[in-house]
């Protein structure tokens, strides 16, 4: 997967994973920035003009969230749902940005909605990838209950993906909240082992067992830094690196 003489991480094939808040400006009432997403969708351009297989997973968290629904009363299955719909709408803008832009995108959802997507279909998806599509996975798994990192690491391990790549607010995994404590050190390498035993917050649970028990390697970087997810893309070291094993856990100064 690593290139360590020359210092960069070069991948065949990734998975991006999105949460729906980055698709918007922050304190704006819109769920949906344009201008936002035209920067994702022009690094991510970039990144494939290099050849690279790139699959997306977006999360709808800027239009609904089924857990906190649910904590207000409503009942969790259907909320999930809801947020599986939201996901979709995302998709589809995200879709619409990369086409603009002249990249050929496919948009499969868990959940049939044959008039906007595809069904999710393995074979299909990997398929769409050799031949330079980008695939973008929506509607989570289909299943109430599951988050969309789970999503993430679920399809990143049916496609063969070298990497589940995180986009967050935060530049890496630190040993404690860096907003609340301002001398937190941000690791650059972990393994799973470590980063269950101290407690360190990857991804939920669910997602982090999957990547753990399939050998699937996750990036957390922040998407706030201009060309960072180009970046990550392409494999430069960026964000911490969490695999399941180690020579030696590198920190950053």
């Amino acid at each position: 997967m690593g290139d360590s003489t020359s210092g960069k991480r070069k991948f065949r094939r990734v998975l991006l994973k999105l949460s729906g808040e980055a698709l918007r400006e922050p304190g704006s009432q819109d769920n949906i920035s344009p201008p936002i997403v035209e920067d994702i969708a022009g690094q991510i351009k970039q990144a494939h003009q290099t050849g690279l297989e790139i699959a997306l997973v977006v999360g709808g968290g800027n239009f609904w969230r089924g857990v906190s629904a649910s904590n207000r009363g409503m009942e969790r299955a259907t909320a999930d749902y809801m947020g599986m719909l939201a996901t979709v709408m995302n998709s589809l803008a995200v879709q619409s940005m990369l086409e603009a832009m002249d990249v050929p995108t496919r948009v499969q959802s868990a959940i049939e909605m044959k008039n906007v997507a595809e069904p999710f279909i393995r074979r299909v998806a990997m398929r769409h990838m050799e031949l330079g599509r980008v695939v973008i996975f929506a509607a989570g798994t289909g299943n109430p209950f599951f988050s969309t990192d789970t999503t993430a690491a679920l399809r990143a391990s049916e496609i063969g993906a070298d990497v589940v790549l995180k986009a967050t607010k935060v530049d890496g995994i630190y040993d404690s909240d860096p907003k609340k404590n301002p001398k937190a050190v941000r690791y650059d390498h972990l393994t799973f082992h470590e980063a269950l035993t101290r407690q360190l917050k990857v991804m939920d649970a669910t997602a982090f067992s999957l990547c753990s028990e399939n050998n699937m390697p996750v990036v957390v970087f922040s998407m706030n830094e201009a060309d960072n997810i180009r970046r990550a893309l392409v494999g430069e070291p960026i964000g911490t690196l969490v695999t399941a094993t180690a020579p030696e856990v590198a920190r950053a100064a």
